[in-house]
Parts: C-alpha cells; sequence; structure tokens
C-alpha cells in the first residue's frame, strides 16, 4: 500500500518545484482558453468576420509557440480556419 505523500519535505526545492507547477499549470490552462475561445468566436461569426478569424490564428500560433500544441495539430487548426477565412470573404 502506498503512503500518503502528505510527509513534509525535508528541503526547499521540491516545494519551490510545486509552485512552479501550479504556476504554470494556471498559466498554460488560461492559454489554451483563450485559445479556445477566440476559435469558437471564428466560427460563431459576427460583424467583422475576418478580423475575428485572423486574431483566432494568431491565438493559435501563440499557443503552438508556448509548447501548449504539436506544431502538425496548430498547422491543422490553422488550416481549418483559413478554409472558413476564404469562404467569409
Amino acid at each position: 500500500m502506498a503512503a500518503a505523500n502528505n510527509a513534509p519535505k525535508k528541503r526547499p526545492t521540491p516545494e519551490k518545484r510545486d509552485k512552479q507547477n501550479k504556476m504554470r499549470a494556471a498559466r498554460n490552462k488560461a492559454r489554451r482558453s483563450e485559445m479556445k475561445t477566440a476559435i469558437k468566436k471564428a466560427y460563431v461569426g459576427g460583424t467583422d468576420r475576418t478580423a475575428v478569424i485572423r486574431y483566432a490564428i494568431k491565438r493559435v500560433d501563440q499557443a503552438c509557440a508556448a509548447g501548449l500544441l504539436h506544431k502538425n495539430n496548430a498547422a491543422r487548426k490553422k488550416s481549418q480556419l483559413m478554409k472558413l477565412l476564404n469562404k467569409a470573404s
């Protein structure tokens, strides 16, 4: 049976690592959420549809640069958005 991992740590390094991981996870979650929201808004459309789609493409690029998406996944999303942009124009 595995023991609970609530024992106090002997050094401050693991505590710092836990704190850094939580901060990074929160940052990544916010970036991913913003990207997904931008993509959804691009599909819904609106008054200035081309600007909304271009913003979504920018967010996909930024998520890929941050390491949230694999480059092929980002390329696929951008391709789908470009199809939408060409259809809207």
